[in-house]
C-alpha cells in the first residue's frame, strides 16, 4: 500500500472546526436557503473607508518597494508603538520588541517552533484558540489544557492549575478578552497570571485579539500594562478594524521573545506587503471606527442574549470580544443542538462548544454544553435569527 500524501502530524490533527460548520452551511445555500451564520468570527462590517483609501494609496506610493522588511516597515512598528503607549501607557522600542505579523494566526501557530523543544509542554485554554494547540503539535511540543469555567469567571483557576502542572511546562497561552467565552481580564487578574508564570519559569503568551472590543466602563486591559519580561502579546487589526482580509498584525513584548519570533519568521515567510502595513498604520491611528464597532457589536450583542434569555437559557452576555457563549439546558447535546438551527426552517449556524475545547485530564469537558454564536452577521439578519429563535420550537428534547 502507498504510504499515505499526508504527514504523520497532519493527520492526527483533529477537522477545524469552522471548515466543518462551512460545509454544512454550504450544504444549506446550494439548497437556496437564506443561512444566518453566526459561525466563523469574520466581520461583514465593512473595513472603513480612510482604511481602504490608505491601502490604495500605499500601492501607488510602494509600486517599486520589492519584498516587504521582515521585522515590518519602520513607519508601522512605530505606529504600533504609538498605539501601545496611547491605549495602553506603556512604552516600547519599535526596533526590538514590536514585530509586524501576518494577521495574528499564523504567529501564534509558529510561536512554540521559536521557543519550544520536542517534548516541551505548551499549556493552553480549553475552550480556546485552536491554533494554539495545534502550533504546539507541529513544534513537536506536547498540550496540556486547563479548564475556563463560567464558575471561576472563565479565569485560570491557578491552584487547579498548579497541582496538575507538568514538569516540563514551557509556555501557558491565555486570551483576554476570551474568545470564546467573551470574560474579560482586571489587572490584577493579569499580574496574578504573570507571577504564576514567573514562579513556574514559563514563557506567557497573551492573544489580545479582542483588545478593543469591550463592553464595560473601563477598556480591557493588556498584560504589558503589568508584566514585560518572557511576556509576548499578539495584536491583529481584523476584529477592531474589520481587516480580516488583509492579514496583519504585530507581535509585542520581550525582546528576546520578539527576536525569536523574528528570526523564525525570516525563514518562514516574507513579511507582510508594505501597501497593507500602510493601511494598518492608518486603523491604528484612529480610534473612531473602533468605537462605532464596538456600540455595534454591543447592539448585537444586546438583541440576541435578550432573545435567548426569553428561551429560558442562562444569561450569557460577554463583556467583551465578539460572541456569545451560551450555556444549553441540561442533556441538550451541543452537537445536536447546531445540528437542529441547521434545519432549513431555521438555517441558523452556530458553533458546538465542544468542537472548541479539549477534555480535561480529569475528565471534563469545558465546551460540552455550550454553543458559540459570533456576533457578526449585520443588524437585519440579528433581528431574523431572533424572530426564527423566538418563534420556531429548536430547544426541545
Amino acid at each position: 500500500m502507498p504510504r499515505p500524501v499526508e504527514s504523520e502530524r497532519l493527520r492526527a490533527l483533529p477537522p477545524y472546526a469552522f471548515a466543518e460548520i462551512d460545509a454544512q452551511a454550504a450544504e444549506l445555500r446550494r439548497q437556496h436557503v437564506e443561512v444566518i451564520d453566526f459561525g466563523v468570527g469574520d466581520p461583514t462590517i465593512p473595513t472603513p473607508g480612510p482604511i481602504r483609501r490608505a491601502c490604495r494609496e500605499g500601492v501607488e506610493r510602494y509600486a517599486d518597494a520589492g519584498y516587504p522588511a521582515y521585522a515590518g516597515a519602520p513607519f508601522f512598528r512605530q505606529a504600533a508603538a504609538d498605539w501601545l503607549r496611547r491605549r495602553h501607557g506603556v512604552e516600547l522600542s519599535p526596533e526590538t520588541e514590536i514585530t509586524a505579523t501576518i494577521g495574528s494566526k499564523e504567529a501564534v501557530f509558529h510561536l512554540p517552533e521559536a521557543v519550544c523543544d520536542p517534548g516541551d509542554v505548551v499549556v493552553v485554554p480549553s475552550p480556546g484558540y485552536p491554533p494554539y494547540a495545534a502550533g504546539a503539535r507541529f513544534a513537536e511540543a506536547q498540550t496540556h489544557p486547563y479548564g475556563l469555567f463560567a464558575a471561576h469567571g472563565f479565569l485560570p483557576d491557578l491552584e487547579a492549575l498548579e497541582r496538575s502542572l507538568p514538569a516540563r511546562a514551557r509556555l501557558l497561552w491565555i486570551n483576554y478578552p476570551n474568545s470564546p467565552t467573551g470574560a474579560c481580564a482586571t489587572r490584577d487578574d493579569l499580574a496574578r497570571l504573570a507571577a504564576f508564570a514567573r514562579r513556574h519559569d514559563l514563557l506567557l503568551a497573551s492573544d489580545e485579539a479582542y483588545i478593543d472590543l469591550w463592553f464595560g466602563e473601563q477598556p480591557a486591559p493588556s498584560l504589558l500594562e503589568v508584566a514585560r519580561e518572557r511576556v509576548i502579546c499578539f495584536f491583529s487589526l481584523s476584529k477592531r478594524s474589520a481587516m480580516t482580509g488583509y492579514r496583519v498584525g504585530f507581535a509585542a513584548g520581550d525582546r528576546e521573545l520578539i527576536g525569536a519570533l523574528r528570526r523564525l519568521k525570516t525563514n518562514l515567510d516574507s513579511g507582510v506587503p508594505t501597501f497593507i502595513q500602510s493601511a494598518a498604520a492608518e486603523a491604528l491611528a484612529d480610534e473612531t471606527h473602533v468605537e462605532q464597532m464596538r456600540e455595534e457589536y454591543r447592539d448585537k450583542r444586546d438583541r440576541l442574549c435578550a432573545a435567548l434569555e426569553r428561551l429560558g437559557l442562562p444569561p450569557a452576555r460577554p463583556a467583551g470580544a465578539i460572541y456569545v457563549w451560551q450555556p444549553l439546558p441540561p442533556g441538550l447535546d451541543d452537537r445536536e443542538a447546531a445540528r437542529r438551527l441547521l434545519r432549513p426552517d431555521l438555517a441558523i449556524v452556530a458553533t458546538p462548544g465542544s468542537l472548541l475545547a479539549s477534555p480535561l485530564p480529569d475528565g471534563r469537558h469545558p465546551g460540552a454544553g455550550h454553543l458559540r454564536f459570533a456576533l457578526v452577521p449585520p443588524l437585519h439578519l440579528v433581528d431574523e435569527a431572533v424572530r426564527r429563535l423566538t418563534s420556531i420550537p429548536w430547544l426541545d428534547r
